[in-house]
C-alpha cells in the first residue's frame, strides 16, 4: 500500500511541474500573429478544404499577409473574395481566369456507388458517411463543395450540384448599380 501513494505522490508531482513548465512555455514562446493576417482568415471562407494548397485557411491567411500567395488562390471564395484580398491587401491580379461559380455540394448517386470508400478518404470535412461495400452519402450542411471526392470517384457517381436555396440559405440580392 505503502508504494502506491509513493507512485501517485510522484506521478501527481511530475504532471504538476510538467503543467507548469508548459503554461510558462505558452506564456513567454507565444508567436503572435499580426492583425493583417487575423483580417485576412476572416475574409476567407474558413471551411478548411485545402483547395488552395494550404492546410487550412489559418495558413493561407498567413501566406497571403506575407506577400507569399496570390490572390486568387480560394477557389471556394471565387471572384468576389479575390477583389476583397485584392482591396485589402492594396494588390492587382489578374482575375480574367477566375470562373465564379454558385455553391454546390456533392450528391451520391446510390445505384451507381459500390463503397470502395476514396470519396470519404479525400474529404477534408468528413461529409461523406459509409463504410466499405456500402452506400455512402452526403451531409449537405458540412460539404464545402471542393470536389476532391467528384475527383477521385472511379463510378463517377458523384455529382455536383447547385445548391438550391432554402430559407436558411436565402439572402436579399445586391442592387445591380448598371440599371
Amino acid at each position: 500500500m505503502h508504494g502506491i501513494v509513493i507512485s501517485v505522490l510522484a506521478l501527481t508531482l511530475l504532471g504538476g511541474v510538467l503543467g507548469w513548465l508548459l503554461g510558462v512555455a505558452a506564456r513567454y514562446l507565444k508567436v503572435e500573429s499580426g492583425a493583417l493576417e487575423a483580417d485576412i482568415e476572416a475574409m476567407l471562407p474558413g471551411s478548411q478544404c485545402g483547395q488552395c494548397g494550404y492546410p487550412g485557411c489559418g495558413p493561407a491567411a498567413a501566406a497571403l499577409a506575407a506577400g507569399q500567395a496570390p490572390v486568387t488562390l480560394c477557389p471556394p471564395g471565387g471572384r468576389a473574395l479575390a477583389e476583397d484580398l485584392e482591396a485589402k491587401l492594396g494588390v492587382s491580379a489578374d482575375l480574367s481566369g477566375m470562373e465564379d461559380k454558385p455553391p454546390q455540394v456533392a450528391h451520391v448517386h446510390e445505384h451507381l456507388c459500390i463503397g470502395c470508400t476514396k470519396c470519404f478518404k479525400r474529404c477534408p470535412t468528413d461529409a461523406i458517411v459509409g463504410a466499405s461495400k456500402m452506400i455512402h452519402a452526403v451531409f449537405a450542411d458540412a460539404c464545402t463543395g471542393c470536389e476532391k471526392c467528384f475527383d477521385v470517384c472511379p463510378t463517377e457517381c458523384i455529382e455536383m450540384r447547385v445548391v438550391t436555396p432554402s430559407v436558411q440559405t436565402w439572402y436579399w440580392p445586391k442592387p445591380d448599380l448598371a440599371a
